[in-house]
């Protein structure tokens, strides 16, 4: 069974469904049982559904694409 530091690590990946059937089935076992990830999981699945209804960041002007690319890029080069 995930201890709750495994599945707030995991929950970003458990709610876009990038993780394999049984660390899936112990993420929903564990949150069954415990009240405080569960509602961290439903915060960051609420969050994640807001982040998603939004057509480009708030307040976005010229430049901010570019910030954004180069904030992706970055990311994508540490995660290698």
């Amino acid at each position: 069974m995930m201890n709750c530091e495994q599945v707030t690590r995991a929950a970003g990946d458990f709610l876009e469904r990038k993780l394999k059937l049984r660390d899936r089935m112990a993420i929903l076992l564990h949150i069954a049982m415990c009240p405080g990830c569960r509602v961290y999981v439903e915060q960051m699945r609420l969050t994640i559904l807001g982040l998603r209804s939004l057509n480009r960041p708030l307040g976005a002007g010229p430049g901010v694409e570019s910030l954004l690319d180069r904030y992706r890029d970055e990311i994508r080069r540490k995660d290698r």
